[in-house]
């Protein structure tokens, strides 16, 4: 049986950032088939910061890479901006994360040898910029996300919040329109993830936030939109969380 599963924009006059329509995703064919999202309909517009949440199994994981462009839909549309990502090439999906997202994974993703400053450039070297410009936006990046002083620090001087710090800053130096985030990472405790997230409260940012269900409640004062979505699945019942109030600045 089919489920409805709509995530409302907040009623405010915001421009489009993504949008899925009915997207769905199945993996195989025939009896080997899995269908891992079914009929999503999803609408962020800039500036927010969406929570989705749900235990293993559930579809964020392919939901995200779908929005990453790492994936495709086997049905629906997906439209970034004005774009509709369904009809674009691979090469054409690639240009899209180059120059308008970026990615902060739960194992950080760094370089052990490079320094934390090198590290954050190296979105800009794969695009081109100038060795000036990339050093003044790594640097910018850097404090940003409060790392000014740690710049030539390499990953294993730092703590597991400031490495997960320097993957932040190496997805905003191009000023992503969208940043995919996984926060929940082994090592970093629920005080530094906090103080993380409100890091990213900046309206140059789109954030999305998996988590498991356990971990969620605390943090779910970060995100607009307060609601636990179940993607696919519909023999597991999301349960309803009530967020704490958000810490003073």
């Amino acid at each position: 049986m089919k489920t409805d599963n709509v995530i409302n924009t907040n009623g405010e006059d915001r421009r489009r950032l993504i949008e899925f329509r009915g997207v769905t995703k199945i993996y195989g064919e025939g009896h080997s088939s899995m269908e891992a999202l079914r009929g999503v309909d999803l609408r962020v517009d800039e500036g927010e910061f969406v929570a989705i949440m749900g235990p293993s199994g559930s579809g964020k994981s392919t939901c995200m890479n779908i929005l990453g462009c790492l994936d495709t839909q086997t049905a629906g549309t997906y439209m970034f901006t004005d774009v509709e990502v369904g009809q674009l090439n691979r090469n054409q999906r690639a240009l899209l994360r180059r120059h308008y997202q970026g990615f902060v994974f739960q194992g950080f993703n760094l370089l052990s040898r490079t320094s934390a400053l090198e590290n954050v450039e190296l979105p800009l070297i794969y695009r081109g910029a100038p060795v000036g410009e990339r050093r003044t936006r790594a640097l910018e990046a850097l404090e940003t996300v409060g790392l000014k002083g740690w710049e030539s620090h390499t990953p294993g001087e730092l703590s597991g919040g400031e490495q997960q710090r320097v993957a932040i800053a190496r997805a905003i130096v191009t000023m992503a329109h969208e940043l995919q985030l996984k926060v929940l990472a082994e090592g970093v405790d629920s005080a530094e993830q906090l103080e993380i997230l409100a890091t990213m409260d900046c309206d140059l940012l789109q954030g999305f936030y998996l988590s498991r269900p356990l971990a969620a409640g605390e943090f779910l004062a970060y995100a607009q939109r307060q609601q636990a979505t179940n993607l696919a699945a519909p023999h597991w019942n999301c349960p309803e969380y009530l967020p704490p109030q958000a810490p003073a600045p």
